[in-house]
């Protein structure tokens, strides 16, 4: 796994957020994760807020699998980048340990020339270099 350049991987995650190719997009994210790679999100503050007065203890929304992460994937394009209204990049590079990567991204509204979110990525990666856990911190 020493032979994984961690910029490298991190450009090709931010660059599936933005792909407008479906076929594209579907064999990046084979690329990218395990098979059985999981990419975990804690929700919207709001979301988060309903499922505790719920009754859950904390809310978690994960795509677990090539097939859930590529509909995961699709679903931000769609929402997101097909529009026009914004692409995601990277706010600072990569940073290495063992088998693990971290590096924040943003959002930038296009239309509005200005960053409106963003977060931190922690990617946890098996042998093969390829991405086992994928933990998003949304700002």
């Amino acid at each position: 796994m020493s032979a994984i350049d961690a910029q490298d991987l991190i450009e090709h995650y931010i660059g599936v957020w933005n792909e407008p190719d479906p076929a594209v997009r579907r064999e990046t994210v084979r690329e990218l994760w395990a098979e059985d790679g999981v990419h975990l999100l804690r929700p919207p503050q709001e979301m988060h807020d309903r499922a505790v007065s719920l009754g859950f203890g904390t809310a978690v929304l994960e795509a677990r699998g090539h097939a859930e992460l590529h509909a995961r994937v699709t679903r931000a394009y769609e929402e997101f980048v097909a529009p026009g209204t914004y692409v995601f990049r990277i706010r600072e590079s990569a940073r290495r340990l063992d088998d693990v990567i971290t590096f924040r991204w943003e959002s930038f509204h296009t239309g509005e020339g200005r960053v409106t979110g963003g977060g931190l990525e922690f990617l946890v990666l098996d042998g093969e270099g390829r991405i086992k856990a994928d933990y998003q911190f949304v700002d």
